[in-house]
């Protein structure tokens, strides 16, 4: 497929290393930002379970599931300022301020027990420390890579989703081994290793000139068609990617799923979204990004309706679909920044994937809660068919927006894009 002419201009008019000792060490540390912050909010649903179960059992799911979704927001949400301050003055000082900030607000969370306190420090102090390190991770190596792009960002959003994998089974067995308090504090100290490998090997390549903050900035991507587009795709896709993540365990224990599967659902998700956003990420340099996140985010919402809804009672169902989604909301994660940074001037990109991740953070923090509202009570029995539909359906609409907004850069035409 040839690549579109905006494409190629823009790949001849910047100078990118693409590889090299500095922009691979600057990989590796993108790899630990994401790794310690995405990657422990895609285990929300162990949260929510542990809540549910422990210290919140007098609260509604609905109500327990504001604390991962204002997690999310503020961690994704902060990125339109990290973005500014990442483009005016580099990833060092976030990523000195942000490690403490985040890995405190963890220990804070270790000693709390009413809802208030878990909230503070889970949803409020961690979350303001996590974005600095999740936008730089996410913004860092743009600068650094151009055609490899995709690869490189289906690699460094694999650390998120290996940690999806392994933390949701290490938080279980240290929450019964030696207890929620002990346990948020070796994570604590983790990520703060993590931090340190990060705040170490990331640097920009480009020189670094202070901007004043001007509302033009925030403005002008709404008024361009594509930017707009592909920002309406995202908030969709985010408005219905997290009720899977925060639901799909407390769902399968509410339809009598097997409970030695049930607290691997989240691992065997991340699991697949770890070969989904390695592979994805290669396909998408290959095929073109906007291509592959279209078909990507279909498949999801696709499987959603057809595997979610009737499978919902049948433990091979969920499993499958636990591993389709995963599959195919692995694309969005990895591919998803690429396609901003492929419409986005250079000295822009941190502002407006800032941006982009803000209206994603407003379907975050919004879908979750509106999804536990969805769920029924009959009697005895929990129903999540409203949540289910719900969920495929605003997946659905993501493709549509999404398609739009490749279409305004190529037409029907079969060409990279």
């Amino acid at each position: 497929m040839p690549a579109t002419d905006a494409e190629e201009t823009r790949s001849k008019s910047n100078d990118f290393p693409e590889g090299g000792r500095e922009a691979w060490l600057v990989v590796l540390g993108a790899w630990c930002a994401l790794f310690c912050t995405f990657g422990l909010v895609s285990c929300g649903g162990t949260f929510v379970e542990y809540y549910k179960n422990g210290p919140l059992a007098s609260y509604s799911t609905g109500t327990i599931s504001w604390v991962i979704s204002v997690q999310v927001f503020i961690q994704v949400s902060g990125t339109v300022l990290w973005g500014r301050l990442y483009d005016s003055y580099g990833p060092r000082w976030m990523l000195l301020l942000g490690t403490p900030v985040y890995c405190f607000g963890l220990m804070m969370t270790s000693l709390s027990v009413e809802y208030y306190q878990i909230f503070l420090s889970q949803s409020i102090l961690s979350s303001l420390g996590s974005g600095a390190l999740f936008n730089t991770g996410l913004t860092s190596t743009t600068s650094w890579f151009h055609s490899k792009r995709g690869t490189v960002f289906g690699i460094v959003n694999s650390g998120s989703s290996l940690s999806g994998v392994v933390l949701p089974i290490m938080l279980a067995h240290l929450f019964r081994s030696i207890g929620f308090a002990w346990t948020l504090r070796v994570l604590g100290f983790f990520f703060l290793g993590l931090g340190a490998i990060a705040s170490a090997t990331i640097k920009t390549r480009l020189p670094l000139k202070a901007r004043p903050i001007c509302l033009s900035d925030y403005v002008r991507p709404f008024q361009e068609r594509t930017t707009a587009l592909t920002m309406v795709g995202s908030f969709l896709y985010f408005w219905g990617m997290f009720l899977p993540l925060n639901y799909i365990i407390i769902q399968a224990q509410a339809n009598g799923i097997a409970l030695s599967v049930t607290p691997y659902l989240l691992s065997i998700i991340n699991a697949m979204s770890f070969i989904g956003r390695l592979l994805w990420g290669v396909l998408s340099g290959r095929f073109g990004r906007f291509n592959c996140i279209v078909i990507a985010n279909c498949f999801t919402g696709i499987a959603t309706l057809a595997l979610w809804i009737p499978g919902s009672k049948n433990t091979a169902a969920v499993i499958v679909y636990a591993m389709a989604f995963g599959f195919g909301s692995g694309d969005y994660v990895t591919v998803f920044p690429a396609c901003m940074a492929q419409i986005s001037p250079q000295e822009e990109i941190g502002t407006r994937i800032g941006l982009a991740q803000l209206t994603n953070a407003v379907g975050a923090l919004t879908g979750s809660p509106l999804g536990g509202a969805l769920i029924s009570q009959r009697g005895d029995e929990t129903s999540f068919l409203g949540l289910e539909v719900f969920c495929g359906v605003v997946m659905i609409a993501s493709v549509i927006a999404l398609g739009a907004a490749r279409y305004t850069q190529a037409g029907f035409r079969l060409v990279k894009v």
